[in-house]
């Protein structure tokens, strides 16, 4: 069985901060930032929505993704969540009417 990686973006309610990361468990990561259980950037802004992600089966890959955008001006950023998310919806809350995330793969 392979292992699932997520490079994804979260902003808070206004959509005025950008966060990049990286992770193997998404659902957990989502609830550390959302509960504001880890100080730091996330809990600083107030960072609480999920608008992208995808996945990688390679954690290599998935860094590589993750420090790829983190490079980018917040144009591109804006760019690729529009492509697969135009109006910016929290994605986790779907998970809760679904019971299982929309993945977006690479």
């Amino acid at each position: 069985m392979s292992n699932q990686y997520y490079v994804y973006i979260m902003t808070n309610k206004n959509n005025t901060v950008l966060y990049t990361g990286v992770t193997n468990n998404l659902e957990r990561r989502l609830y550390e930032h959302k509960s504001k259980l880890i100080d730091g950037f996330t809990k600083k802004y107030n960072i609480n929505k999920l608008v992208f992600y995808e996945t990688s089966n390679d954690i290599n890959s998935a860094i590589a993704r993750e420090k790829q955008i983190q490079g980018w001006l917040r144009i591109k950023k804006i760019q690729l969540i529009e492509i697969a998310n135009p109006v910016w919806n929290d994605l986790s809350e779907e998970w809760e009417k679904d019971s299982s995330p929309l993945r977006v793969s690479e």
